[in-house]
């Protein structure tokens, strides 16, 4: 299954070493963006299989953002964080995002295992 991915974080290293990451992985990097109102207009103008959305965005909330992509694009959304999901298990389970990965984990084997999960849990 080929994934076109947008990513979503304020830092520019890791975007780039992301992009880099997944782009290895054989995942079509089709874009960037750096804030909420970025990816928003990335989103709608890539149309993207996945947008992996960073929790915390320099003072914006990846929470609030991922509700807002999902009422705006099909998307599958999945949040990322340098923080462990225990932080913020609860918060992750009542957004409409479909799981968590840890930055540190970040692989196009691991985006898979969330899209395939059911939702009840998220791989770490």
């Amino acid at each position: 299954m080929s994934m076109r991915c947008l990513l979503v974080d304020d830092s520019i290293r890791f975007l780039e070493a992301a992009r880099a990451l997944l782009e290895r992985d054989g995942v079509a990097v089709v874009g960037v963006a750096r804030s909420g109102p970025e990816a928003l207009a990335r989103a709608a103008e890539l149309t993207p299989d996945i947008v992996l959305v960073d929790i915390d965005l320099d003072g914006e909330s990846g929470f609030d953002l991922a509700v807002t992509l999902t009422s705006r694009v099909t998307s599958v959304i999945i949040l990322i964080s340098t923080h462990a999901l225990d932080d913020f298990e609860e918060l992750v389970a009542a957004s409409p995002a479909r799981g968590f990965l840890h930055k540190s984990a970040l692989s196009a084997r691991a985006i898979r295992a969330v899209l395939d999960n059911d939702g009840s849990g998220a791989p770490t």
